[in-house]
């Protein structure tokens, strides 16, 4: 009797795919038998039920160790040079699902909502203890001023099973992070008052053990953001606090002086209900719930330039915009501001590249970057912008879909774009997934994306 091979085929009801494996024998009558063999190749294709994984992306300038990628800096056997920049995305290997990320001046802090003991990451310049006290492999006195790879870092936390982190942020030389359950800590240089804690004159922030929490707030903080010497924070029920620098006014706290205690912020903030705050550089915004704009500190480079005509404002002001309709998010760098409104459409002003060509490079009032730069088209009409980041020189903007773009300074390779050429108009970055988040420094960045691969 002639026999002939043929590959089964099972497919599954619920869609998850198909899935061949296994031969069975057709007799002459054309009905399958049975093959004892059960070591022949299986074939699985992604289906709705596959799962998703998490990545970290990470670009521009490596040399601090901010990227984390240690063979960049010391190279292994199989590269003979250096890689001082990273031009394009480059997975960085990590253990736990990543779900924030902040990039500050030269270093990095990762984190994970998981409930083990380790959360948190550092990676980068570490000569201000900004990453925590990073022990040696010579002496357990004695702290990395760099850090080359992820490195846990441990909060003193009560309760460190039941606590997660839920959020992270870089400044110049000090980082915050926000638990669900325990507040706020900072860690780093605290020469201003930006730790939140009482100054010590000539204290000396490298080999630092110390991890101060913030106390104060009224009710729980829900967001942190660092400036470069300065934070604010904002709480659950929508108020303002801030602390550190402020010589230019971005803590808005009506003077020009340092804090270093989280105060609240008044001025036309008094009686908002703040839904999202922005700093990066000296600048601060506030997006009120009823989709207002609010902003304080340096104006030097026409950031607040709707309300005044100084340099600096040391109280929140209102800032009215005209045509931007009702504001979601504002981004706020060194020299530039972005903001996005309920439709998805994107709104930049002050100096530097700000995405509509070389020809325009100052503005005093928001200048509407085409949705069609974005991917919207008759194609893709409901494609918009859900999400704007700042770095110091350049921007990121997440469409709905989960592509990124990005656009100005491209210092030091830091827009991940394959080139070190200044980009004037909106440019895709080739991310293999969804991009979930987008954390801007001075010349790195980090993303988070969503993958099935």
């Amino acid at each position: 009797m002639a026999l002939r091979c043929v590959r089964q085929c099972v497919c599954s009801r619920a869609g998850t795919g198909l899935q061949f494996s296994g031969y069975a024998r057709l007799s002459k009558a054309g009905r399958p038998q049975e093959e004892k063999h059960t070591d022949a190749p299986v074939f699985q294709y992604v289906g709705q039920h596959k799962k998703t994984n998490h990545k970290v992306f990470v670009w521009g300038f490596s040399f601090t160790g901010a990227l984390g990628i240690p063979s960049f800096v010391v190279p292994d056997t199989g590269r003979k040079k250096p890689r001082k920049v990273q031009l394009t995305p480059y997975r960085l290997e990590t253990a736990e699902q990543i779900t924030s990320a902040a990039c500050g001046y030269g270093f990095t802090l990762i984190a994970s909502t998981t409930s083990d003991l380790t959360k948190l990451w550092g990676m980068g310049l570490n000569k201000d203890s900004q990453l925590g006290f990073q022990r040696t492999q010579h002496s357990r006195h004695q702290s990395y001023d760099y850090v080359m790879e992820p490195s846990p870092l441990a909060l003193p936390l009560d309760n460190p099973l039941q606590t997660r982190v839920v959020q992270v942020s870089c400044g110049r030389a000090h980082s915050l992070v926000l638990t669900d359950k325990e507040g706020v800590f900072s860690m780093g240089n605290n020469a201003y008052g930006q730790c939140g804690r009482h100054v010590v004159e000539d204290e000396v922030y490298g080999g630092s053990h110390i991890i101060h929490k913030l106390k104060g707030f009224s009710s729980r903080v829900v967001q942190v953001v660092c400036g470069q010497d300065h934070n604010l924070f904002l709480t659950e029920t929508g108020k303002v606090y801030a602390c550190g620098w402020g010589a230019d006014g971005q803590t808005g706290l009506g003077h020009h002086n340092i804090s270093s205690t989280p105060i609240e912020v008044g001025g036309d903030l008094a009686g908002v209900e703040v839904q999202q705050v922005s700093t990066f550089g000296d600048c601060s915004l506030a997006v009120s719930k009823e989709g207002q704009l609010y902003g304080w500190g340096n104006s030097e480079y026409l950031q607040l330039a709707s309300v005044t005509e100084s340099t600096q404002i040391n109280s929140p002001r209102h800032l009215p915009l005209k045509g931007c309709g009702k504001i979601v998010q504002a981004a706020c760098g060194g020299t530039q501001v972005a903001i996005v409104n309920e439709n998805g459409e994107v709104f930049v002003w002050g100096y530097g590249i700000l995405g509509k060509g070389p020809k325009l490079s100052e503005s005093s009032t928001p200048e509407r970057i085409p949705s069609t730069l974005f991917g919207h088209s008759e194609f893709n009409p409901s494609l918009a912008v859900a999400r704007i980041k700042c770095g110091l020189n350049h921007f990121a903007a997440i469409t709905n879909g989960g592509e990124l773009f990005v656009w100005g300074k491209n210092v030091r390779g830091c827009l991940g774009i394959g080139k070190r050429d200044d980009q004037y108009f909106p440019w895709r970055v080739t991310v293999p997934g969804e991009v979930v988040d987008v954390a801007c420094g001075v010349d790195h960045m980090v993303a988070l994306v969503k993958s099935s691969l």
